[in-house]
């Protein structure tokens, strides 16, 4: 089915499927597995949301996968404003959640809520995300008593990549599983409505998800979270960076678009592109009206 901009996904009694923060956590309860993607701009937003995925999340990552950033730390409000706008046009369906990039929410309270805030009233995201454990709750806490719907993020935290020394598996120790734990509940009381789980082993992450009633949703944590999530670019090859272990590649976009442009250049040297179907012409009458006034 085709689904024209600002038509709602319809289920088979007719009724609109809008995907919500309540629906979300009904799935866990349900234990029906959700899926979240990434997207960047309308038209990969358009195509995934149409495709049926659960939660879309403008992530931070564009900053490596579209800006060509080395890491996600130089990403600005500006910027995830601007491609949360973007997204916001194409997904009727899915939930859009938003990235708060690094700095939007390391100042005062009132400063990070006032960045929450813009996500959702300038550009449309239904929830945003927050990285960061126990020390976040009482942002949580409060961007909740904003009605703004929070997704946590623990374990490994790309923000933190400066002080976590790279991108490294988390809680390989015992007290490292036992302060992820800690992190888990902490962002549950304060009123996060599911959490991220990255690179964390897959043992741990099974542990954390029994331990909290919301969802869950893993990167790098193995099959026994609520949900999974991925980079959209990493999935379909559209990734230049080395992919991490727990990324699955779904397509070769990168060999597909290469054999486009090229295929397109050979036709345009060669004289076969424009050809008449991809051409324009004057009418009968005109043509004829047209080649008497040039050819004199």
């Amino acid at each position: 089915m085709n689904l024209h901009p600002g038509a709602p996904r319809t289920g088979a009694a007719g009724r609109e499927t809008k995907v919500t923060v309540p629906a979300i956590l009904e799935k866990k309860a349900r234990e029906e597995k959700i899926t979240c993607l990434t997207a960047y701009d309308y038209p990969t937003a358009r195509l995934v949301d149409e495709a049926g995925v659960d939660i879309i999340l403008v992530g931070d990552s564009l900053g490596m996968v579209v800006l060509g950033y080395e890491n996600t730390l130089p990403v600005t409000m500006d910027e995830m404003l601007h491609h949360t706008r973007a997204v916001r046009r194409a997904v009727r369906h899915a939930l859009l959640v938003a990235d708060m990039p690094f700095g939007s929410f390391h100042l005062s309270p009132e400063a990070s809520v006032a960045n929450a805030l813009r996500f959702v009233k300038e550009a449309g995201a239904e929830a945003v995300k927050v990285e960061g454990g126990e020390k976040r709750a009482e942002l949580i806490l409060r961007l909740v008593e904003a009605e703004i719907p929070v997704m946590g993020h623990i374990g490994l935290t790309p923000q933190s990549v400066n002080a976590l020394g790279g991108f490294k598996l988390q809680g390989k120790t015992l007290a490292a599983a036992e302060a992820l734990l800690r992190d888990a509940r902490a962002v549950e009381a304060a009123g996060a409505f599911s959490l991220v789980l990255e690179s964390v082993p897959k043992e741990v992450a099974e542990w954390l998800t029994h331990e909290v009633k919301v969802p869950t949703i893993g990167i790098g944590a193995g099959p026994a979270c609520d949900g999974q999530v991925l980079v959209l670019h990493d999935l379909l090859g559209l990734s230049f960076r080395c992919l991490p272990k727990f990324a699955r590649r779904y397509a070769d976009l990168q060999a597909t678009i290469a054999e486009a442009v090229r295929a397109f250049c050979a036709d345009v040297k060669s004289g076969n592109f424009p050809g008449e179907a991809e051409t324009y012409s004057l009418a009968d009458d005109v043509r004829e009206q047209f080649f008497a006034r040039t050819r004199r």
